[in-house]
């Protein structure tokens, strides 16, 4: 029987309205002080207006950080990247986007910082719950991206006040998250913060198996949202060396979780005596969104079985797979689950992790074997989603991982040939959704709909390409379509820059800034240029 959940969202599709068309006013970027008090403006309304001083480019892009007393968490070695940074882009607006968006998880996102009370966790242990910006709940997918925009300042650091101890924080609170509850993406913040939960509107989702709604903010069963778990992991891992932090507080019995839960939608819909198998995860939601729900009575579309891969209900979209072998999501679980076999081997778990290669392996063999199909224009390509029965959905959509960010978590090299013919049927306009324009040209995807490209997949663009020429192309759009505000948008309408979702979306802004640290490795020359 289906267990009935009654789940209140504060916001269902994690977007504002499909696009708000108006002028910006004009706010004063200091906070106000009364009776000695400090009162920070809200950074929703904050982020939706201009700031003087406006860069002096072409662009005038309004300065969007909040005063130092109002950031959720200061950070000196951001402080001193930034003016660095200042020194090497020589182009004024560029160099404005780059100092709204790389430190604007910092500045607004981390919403509370604390230790675990001994009763609904271990005593002492560092929590950091992360929102999304302008959604007061932590999905892991973007926590741990939002982290990831950080990762080369990431250094071993026993202080409470480090940016290594907010990595720490963030892998305690996910891991006390998927050890609870493995098939959901997104969470409230954690007792011992003491926060209200968001008052919001009801709608109701039945969900097998029952989460607990004071932990859970949403569950749909994304593989994408346990891989970022993963991610996160292996990220702190490889910048600290600290492999005996993983062994202090649930983080092996999170692993543990994830395992076993993935393991049980490995299975198809069918036994093989044509009965209807048991399913482990069951979502039904009311709603007017066919990607808000799952068809079938809660099961989604058919999956063969011994495919290898793992079932996934949603993409990192949070809209239904309408094939539930996601390519993109199987890819980066396949590759972090390997990668983090090798904490577990530092924890003396030899068989745990000995398990976790094997299931990596077979993953990656399932993917060659059933994710490759041949397009009749490009060639043998990975297929976004399939079924295993020979039917599969030739798309890809701007949220990571995507099949254009595959080389970004290390599964295919950039320059492999499969992926390089993907590549040119992503970028096409034979994706249906690849949205072109005059404003902007990148994917989309069906959570806002046709004519909205995602910002977020020109960046992909960028860190996933060598050819100089794409690159500087793709940085003029980025520039000349933030409507003036200088942050990065969820979506923007291909044909008009002031219609756009979403003006604080820490993740898309976070990953702006990770791609211009990484330009200045690969190819520091580009940011001498002028882009106006």
């Amino acid at each position: 029987m289906w267990t009935l959940w009654l789940l209140w969202l504060s916001s269902i599709s994690r977007s504002s309205a499909k696009g708000v068309k108006s002028k910006p006013k004009v706010w004063s970027s200091q906070t106000t002080i009364v009776d000695d008090e400090i009162h920070c403006p809200d950074y929703s309304s904050f982020a939706y207006s201009n700031h003087t001083p406006a860069s002096v480019g072409r662009f005038q892009l309004s300065y969007q950080r909040p005063a130092p007393a109002c950031r959720t968490f200061n950070l000196s070695e951001v402080e001193e990247t930034i003016l660095t940074m200042k020194r090497t882009i020589r182009d004024p607006d560029l160099f404005r986007l780059f100092e709204n968006c790389f430190p604007n998880t910092l500045d607004t996102a981390i919403a509370w910082r604390g230790k675990g009370d001994g009763e609904h966790g271990k005593k002492n242990e560092e929590l950091t719950f992360i929102t999304t910006g302008d959604i007061n709940a932590m999905w892991l997918r973007d926590s741990a991206n939002q982290l990831q925009s950080y990762r080369s300042l990431l250094r071993a650091n026993t202080s409470s006040h480090s940016l290594a101890s907010l990595f720490r924080g963030a892998i305690n609170l996910q891991a006390r998250y998927v050890a609870a509850h493995p098939h959901c993406n997104a969470f409230h913040a954690p007792s011992e913060a003491d926060l209200a939960l968001p008052f919001t509107s009801g709608m109701s989702d039945y969900i097998t198996p029952s989460p607990e709604p004071s932990a859970v903010f949403e569950c749909k069963y994304e593989l994408d949202s346990l891989a970022a778990f993963l991610q996160l992991s292996h990220h702190y891992f490889v910048g600290t060396g600290d492999a005996a932090f993983f062994g202090k507080h649930r983080w092996l019995e999170a692993v543990g979780a994830l395992m076993n839960a993935t393991a049980d939608l490995l299975g198809g819909t069918y036994n093989r005596d044509g009965s209807v198998a048991y399913s482990s995860y069951l979502f039904q939601r009311t709603t007017s969104s066919a990607y808000e729900t799952l068809g079938n009575g809660g099961l989604g579309a058919p999956a063969r079985e011994g495919t290898g891969m793992v079932r996934s209900a949603f993409r990192p979209s949070d809209d239904a797979c309408t094939y539930q072998l996601f390519v993109p999501a199987n890819m980066m679980f396949s590759r972090y689950l390997g990668l983090c076999a090798d904490i577990v081997d530092k924890l003396g778990r030899r068989a745990m992790a000995s398990s976790m290669r094997r299931f990596s392996a077979s993953i990656k063999a399932g993917i060659e074997k059933y994710g490759r199909v041949n397009h009749r224009l490009y060639g043998k390509i990975y297929a976004y989603e399939v079924d295993g029965y020979g039917s599969h959905n030739a798309m890809d959509d701007a949220n990571i991982p995507s099949l254009l960010s595959a080389p970004m978590f290390g599964y295919v090299d950039r320059n492999d040939p499969i992926y390089l013919n993907t590549r040119r049927f992503v970028l096409s306009k034979d994706n249906p959704y690849f949205m072109f324009g005059p404003v902007i040209n990148s994917t989309g995807g069906p959570h806002v709909g046709p004519g909205m490209a995602w910002p977020m997949s020109l960046i992909v663009r960028i860190l996933t390409t060598d050819d100089d020429a794409e690159i500087v192309d793709s940085l003029k759009q980025l520039l000349s379509s933030t409507n003036g505000l200088g942050l990065i948008h969820e979506s923007i309408n291909t044909h008009d820059e002031t219609v756009w979702t979403r003006q604080w979306f820490s993740w898309a802004n976070g990953l702006f800034g990770q791609m211009i640290l990484d330009l200045r490795e690969r190819k520091p020359y580009l940011l001498t240029l002028s882009y106006q």
